[in-house]
C-alpha cells in the first residue's frame, strides 16, 4: 500500500496541541507539542535527576506521569529529592515504577486512563535490564504517538553512552543537555540561542567558581 506523501500546504495546515506552561520553561525550551520526544542527557553530579524532577512535577499539570526508575530504583536519593521538590503536592498525577520491563510498560500504556508522560531513566538501565533497545523504543512511540516519551541517558566524554542512545538522541523532538546545574536545549525548537533552565542556583555559583579556580 502506496504510504501517504505530504504537500506544503498539507504541512502547513499541520497543528499541535502545545504544552501551555510560563516563562519559567518556554524561555529555555520553547512550546513543545504535548507529544513531543525528549532526551535528556548529563553526566554525573550536573543536576539531571533533580532536573528531571522538576520537569516531571511540571508535567503533572497536563496529564498523569509514569516515572520508571530503573537506575536508582526508589533509594534514599530518589526519596530526598521528592521530599525537597515536594513531590507531594502531586500525589494523584505521578506514578513511580522500578522494575517493568518493556514489556510490561507496553501492556500498561495500553490501558484506559493510562500515563500521558512516560520517563525512562536511564535508557542505558533499561537496555541491560528490562528489554529496551533502539528498535523498541521507536516502535513503542510510534504505537502510542500520542503519549510523550522522556529518556534520560548517561553520559561519557560529553556524549550519550553507546550507539543506540546517540540514535534515540537524533530522532528525538527534544534534545536536552545538563551541565553545571543548568539544562541546555540543544533541540531545533528554541529562538532564544544560549539560553538555559536553572536547576539549583547554588550549584551553579559554586559550578561557576570551580571553573574560575581551575583557569
Amino acid at each position: 500500500m502506496t504510504k501517504r506523501a505530504y504537500s506544503p500546504k498539507d504541512i502547513a495546515a499541520k497543528r499541535w496541541v502545545t504544552l501551555p506552561w510560563g516563562e519559567k520553561w518556554s524561555e529555555p525550551f520553547g512550546e513543545p507539542a504535548v507529544n513531543a520526544s525528549w532526551f535528556i542527557s548529563g553526566a554525573s553530579a550536573q543536576g539531571k535527576s533533580s532536573f528531571v524532577m522538576q520537569l516531571s512535577k511540571e508535567l503533572c499539570k497536563y496529564g498523569i506521569v509514569l516515572y520508571l526508575s530503573y537506575e536508582e530504583m526508589v533509594n534514599q536519593s530518589f526519596q530526598r529529592r521528592m521530599g525537597y521538590l515536594g513531590m507531594k503536592g502531586v500525589q494523584g498525577r505521578f506514578r513511580v515504577v522500578a522494575d517493568e520491563t518493556i514489556e510490561e510498560v507496553e501492556q500498561r500504556l495500553s490501558k484506559p486512563k493510562s500515563p500521558k508522560f512516560i520517563i525512562i531513566d536511564s535508557f542505558q538501565v533499561g537496555m541491560d535490564l528490562y528489554g529496551w533497545d533502539y528498535a523498541k523504543a521507536v516502535a513503542l512511540m510510534k504505537r502510542f504517538k500520542h503519549k510523550c516519551f522522556i529518556f534520560i541517558s548517561q553520559e561519557d566524554k560529553s556524549q550519550p553512552t553507546g550507539k543506540p542512545a546517540r540514535r534515540l538522541r537524533y530522532i528525538c523532538d527534544m534534545k536536552v543537555r545538563v551541565i553545571g546545574y543548568r539544562a541546555y536545549c540543544q533541540g531545533r525548537s528554541v529562538d532564544g540561542a544560549g539560553s538555559s533552565f536553572v536547576v539549583w542556583e547554588k550549584g551553579v555559583l559554586q559550578s561557576t567558581n570551580n571553573i574560575v579556580k581551575n583557569q
